[in-house]
């Protein structure tokens, strides 16, 4: 059987278009409704809390799940079409959620982000107390270290400067940093100077610091004198106990004086005259050091002494070897001599030379001295024995002169006959070989009679 026409069921479409025009009017209400869904969520605070929208669940007018509750005629044919709209309307809200939630995560984030460095500025920010060469000051800072707390206040430091804790040290709130700078001093101490170094601001925590004992002392700077960063000098002579020997007494003082002179004075010893000290007078008296004070008394004396002359030799072919003739006689000098005589705590001392005058020089005595050889015999003499001879005249030296003087050498010549038989100067100043020979001669001319007790003793 065919399907009935349109025309010929009029009440069926009737129906449907009564029930299409009330739904339309229903529509027309809920289209405000969905623009008010569909409406831009309000912005929302970080801090506020958001109601998830309700999810639509089986039975709340969905495609088969049951009608919408504001549907005016759930009877009505066209409800279907409503149902639909209010199932688009809940998948809008459904979407709007996620939009929502979108918007608050990265307010949320910022949030976070700004609570966290808040949390974290607070956590870098320490609060430290300086202190820079006694002067204290309590600061905010965000350095990690010793060193980069110096470097942001410009505090520079060297090698001489403490700087406490290490410089390397990490911070952290509540420290304390002390840097105390170094200041140079030189430093005479007991006659030794010296350089040195000291974090002290003052003479007395200098000399505290570097363990100078200060009691009794000599301080060229009173001891709460300011040291600078520049320094000073500083002259320290601390006491010491010296001995003193004198007159046959001993005295012992305590002393910070300067030298041994000064240190006499103190010991009421006075010095006169020559007198002097074991120790130079000028030099530095050290701890338990002892010193004999000497007394001197002295005298001066003028010697004359002679000044020997020199000999000049030269050679002589004509003179035969080992004769020597003095042409020029020396002569000795004579010059004036000073010597001072001490006596030292009654002990004289040796004579000591201060002074020295020539009164006349000395003259250079002149030989020569003969090179040509000597004959090996004289004719006639030769089988003599002269030995024995020379033995009874001169007792076999050849430089022997008689107690006259005027006779000389083995066979005691006079000058006349000696200078006769060729012989120069002296018979005493020649060898033995020549007059040795010479006396030969001498035996040829005349015999023994030059020898009248010794004579005959040629012949033995």
């Amino acid at each position: 059987m065919s399907p009935p026409r349109r025309d010929d069921r009029p009440d069926l479409w009737s129906t449907v278009s009564t029930s299409q025009g009330s739904h339309r009017a229903a529509r027309g209400g809920r289209r405000a409704a969905t623009r008010t869904a569909e409406a831009p969520p309000p912005a929302f605070d970080a801090h506020e809390t958001v109601a998830a929208p309700r999810l639509p669940r089986q039975g709340d007018g969905l495609e088969g799940g049951g009608q919408d509750p504001a549907d005016p005629d759930p009877a009505d044919p066209g409800g279907r079409a409503g149902a639909r709209r209010a199932a688009r309307r809940r998948r809008t809200l459904g979407a709007a959620r996620p939009d929502a939630l979108r918007r608050l995560i990265p307010q949320a984030l910022v949030v976070a982000f700004l609570a966290g460095g808040t949390s974290a500025f607070l956590a870098n920010d320490k609060a430290v107390r300086l202190t820079v060469d006694g002067v204290p000051r309590t600061l905010h800072t965000f350095a990690d270290d010793v060193d980069e707390l110096l470097a942001d206040q410009h505090v520079a430091v060297g090698d001489h400067d403490i700087v406490a804790p290490g410089r390397h040290e990490a911070l952290t709130s509540g420290d304390e940093v002390v840097v105390r700078y170094g200041r140079p001093v030189a430093l005479t101490l007991d006659g030794e100077r010296r350089q040195v170094w000291t974090t002290a601001q003052t003479v007395d925590g200098a000399l505290r610091q570097l363990g100078v004992r200060a009691e009794g002392a000599y301080l060229s700077a009173s001891r709460s004198s300011a040291i600078g960063r520049a320094g000073m000098g500083l002259d320290v002579r601390t006491e010491r106990q010296v001995t003193f020997l004198a007159d046959g007494r001993e005295r012992t003082i305590r002393t910070n004086a300067a030298t041994v002179a000064e240190a006499v004075a103190e010991a009421g010893i006075s010095l006169q005259g020559e007198d002097t000290t074991s120790v130079p007078p000028s030099a530095f008296p050290r701890d338990g050091q002892t010193i004999t004070v000497m007394r001197i008394t002295g005298t001066r004396e003028v010697r004359a002494e002679p000044i020997p002359y020199e000999v000049e030799k030269t050679k002589d072919e004509s003179l035969f070897t080992g004769t020597e003739v003095v042409d020029r006689p020396g002569q000795q000098g004579l010059r004036k001599v000073t010597y001072a005589l001490r006596t030292v705590n009654g002990v004289r001392q040796k004579p000591k030379k201060v002074a020295e005058q020539v009164v006349r020089g000395p003259v250079t005595q002149t030989v020569r001295v003969g090179t040509k050889p000597l004959p090996s015999s004289v004719g006639g003499a030769d089988h003599l024995n002269w030995d024995q001879l020379a033995h009874c005249e001169s007792g076999g030296r050849a430089g022997a002169v008689d107690p006259t003087g005027n006779y000389g050498g083995l066979y005691q010549f006079d000058g006349q006959t000696w200078h006769a038989l060729g012989g120069s100067g002296l018979p005493q100043h020649a060898s033995a070989s020549e007059q040795t020979f010479r006396a030969k001669k001498l035996y040829v001319q005349r015999g023994s009679s030059p020898w009248p007790h010794c004579g005959r003793r040629l012949y033995r």
